[in-house]
């Protein structure tokens, strides 16, 4: 058995390194395009957007729950020896600052 090739093997294996090697460079060429990588870089960031997203709306959908579960009966009747405090605080807070503005406007 020989080792060496015909000169149709040598070419037939120059022409298809060489439609490799343009496939290779087309590939190169479509990552390195500036729309492709801001196209890249926009993909990124949304899908982090939508991951920080999803954990807030998580977050909040747990911290309104919690609360709710606080001033809420089972029934789903509010519980007025939580609200009617609260509600105090917020008006006076509220008062509050309506007679800060006023004096300040003063």
């Amino acid at each position: 058995m020989s080792d060496e090739r015909t000169p149709a093997q040598i070419e037939a294996d120059i022409v298809r390194r060489r439609e490799r090697l343009a496939e290779t460079l087309d590939e190169i060429g479509v990552r390195v395009h500036p729309k492709t990588i801001v196209g890249d870089a926009k993909a990124r960031v949304a899908e982090k957007v939508d991951r920080t997203a999803g954990r807030a709306m998580a977050a909040l959908h747990s911290a309104t729950e919690g609360v709710r579960a606080r001033f809420t009966a089972e029934d789903g009747s509010p519980r007025l020896e939580r609200v009617v405090p609260v509600a105090l605080v917020v008006v006076g807070v509220v008062g509050l600052l309506a007679l800060d503005s006023r004096k300040r406007k003063a």
